[in-house]
């Protein structure tokens, strides 16, 4: 075996995670409490050695081969190939070869229980062994020398055989992380399973330690589906360079792409920020819109709106966003953040830049996706290291931020602008007895922007930027006031 010999455990996340995978003839700990997923892992890792033709065992003292064999159902898995070896059966324990008899664990004498996994070892001579629970174990040897004796003499029984070994720990009669295990073992994977106050079970995964390999450190967000675990692996931008060219993206309106110098540039994340129906989501909208007219895949993230009522309000200002999305160039997607771990989003979002090759992507609106995150240091953290992913990707990214208030002072519960490269402003304000719109650039770290304030229009005739308002005050303070003369603004006339 070299320095660099990986051998995969089944599942393409972890397998990343790893760097490739577990280095083979080692004795791992998979440890985590009922319903995390340490089963159905064990069983993918199992799964991969019968794929390549390996002799594989699982050793169960906990489970019945049906209980099995119905997990196994359960993901459209057959266990053709694994060999199951249960401890539960008194044939199996006396050896006599019989099948109907059955023996509590707690019963049987731990050494001879050892010597019955010694003898099917050698009999199946596997190279890979899942150990399935050492729960069990832990009741059978009463004391905890005694198990932790058990466990170092069945390290150095596999030691030499070739074999690579998954102990399964439920945690369950341990009273917590067992630190004299993991000190035994060559590496220690942590399935945890989380409940929130409202929405679904979250679970992720962490390595503990894997001894002299690289592998991603801290938390990756997980899901149980039919199929297995699909497991996200944590972001690292750094890691995910491309080359490109910085030029603008225009939005097909001059007025617009006169406001940030030709538009946002590729590799650069823009702000959307204003009240609620000042028309952030339609600026959007006319980026993606340009973007299909011109063939680049784009796709937005809706939050907030149903698509529903998108595509309708989106085709009553011109904007035939249902076309694109029937040829593929627009993707539309609904997020349920009650549903969706940050894990599983940024995979979503990994997926269409490397796979679709998109060129454009939206989201609406950040307040939506803070609520998939369960602190908000972590949300600042999660969209700094997915910005930076997508600016080195050469992609552009539009950010809708909706601020509380409709009028007056107003604020925002995320402060993301320091993790943007450009932010445009949109406000109401009020001339000649009319609710009007203004839109504004505050800052553009790609380069040169008008310092101007434009009015903006959204109607029937679709999205408008007027002239600069040379007679307007105070959008800085929330309450901007337009003193001039009402000719220069926006006004349907014959």
């Amino acid at each position: 075996m070299t320095e660099t010999t990986r051998i995969s455990t089944g599942n393409t996340g972890l397998d990343l995670i790893l760097r490739g995978g577990l280095p083979p003839e080692r004795l791992y700990l998979v440890e985590g409490e009922p319903g995390s997923g340490k089963t159905t892992l064990g069983l993918q890792f199992l799964r991969e050695g019968v794929e390549r033709g390996e002799p594989v065992l699982y050793i169960t003292l906990s489970e019945t081969s049906e209980e099995l064999r119905a997990v196994a159902a359960s993901h459209g898995w057959t266990l053709d190939g694994i060999e199951l070896f249960e401890l539960s059966s008194a044939d199996e324990v006396l050896g006599q070869g019989r099948q109907q008899s059955i023996l509590n664990s707690w019963e049987v004498e731990l050494g001879g229980t050892i010597r019955l996994i010694q003898e099917q070892v050698e009999k199946i001579n596997p190279r890979r062994v899942v150990f399935d629970s050492l729960s069990e174990m832990r009741l059978l040897a009463q004391d905890p020398l005694r198990y932790r004796r058990q466990v170092l003499a069945l390290k150095q029984f596999f030691a030499g055989r070739k074999t690579t070994v998954l102990l399964v720990d439920d945690l369950s009669t341990s009273g917590g992380r067992d630190a004299h295990l993991h000190s035994l073992c060559h590496g220690v994977i942590t399935l945890e399973r989380l409940t929130l106050q409202f929405g679904a079970a979250r679970r992720r995964l962490q390595v503990q330690k894997l001894r002299g390999v690289d592998f991603i450190a801290g938390y990756h967000d997980l899901t149980i589906r039919k199929g297995g675990l699909e497991v996200f692996p944590r972001l690292i931008a750094s890691e995910h360079h491309v080359p490109f060219t910085g030029e603008p993206t225009p939005s097909g309106l001059s007025e617009l792409d006169a406001l940030l110098a030709g538009g946002p540039l590729r590799g650069s994340s823009t702000l959307i920020s204003g009240p609620a129906g000042a028309g952030k989501t339609t600026l959007a909208l006319q980026y993606l819109y340009a973007a299909c007219e011109r063939g680049e895949p784009t796709v937005l993230y809706e939050f907030d709106e149903r698509i529903g009522t998108l595509l309708v309000r989106s085709k009553a200002m011109g904007m035939d966003l249902e076309r694109h999305v029937r040829e593929g160039c627009l993707k539309i997607q609904q997020i349920d953040p009650a549903e969706m771990s940050p894990g599983q989003f940024v995979a979503l979002v990994r997926e269409e830049v490397e796979v679709r090759k998109v060129r454009l992507i939206a989201i609406d609106s950040l307040n939506g996706y803070m609520a998939a995150m369960p602190q908000e240091q972590q949300m600042l953290l999660q969209i700094h290291e997915l910005l930076s992913y997508l600016n080195q990707q050469g992609v552009t990214t539009l950010l809708i931020n909706p601020q509380h208030g409709l009028v007056g002072t107003m604020s925002s519960t995320l402060d993301v602008s320091y993790v943007s490269d450009a932010v445009i402003l949109v406000r109401f304000f009020e001339a000649g007895g009319r609710m009007r719109k203004a839109i504004s650039v505050i800052k553009n770290r790609g380069g040169a922007h008008e310092d101007s304030i434009r009015e903006l229009r959204v109607d029937s005739r679709g999205l408008r930027v007027g002239e600069p308002l040379v007679d307007f005050k105070g959008v800085m303070t929330g309450t901007p006031e337009y003193i001039g003369e009402p000719q220069p603004l926006l006004e349907d006339r014959a």
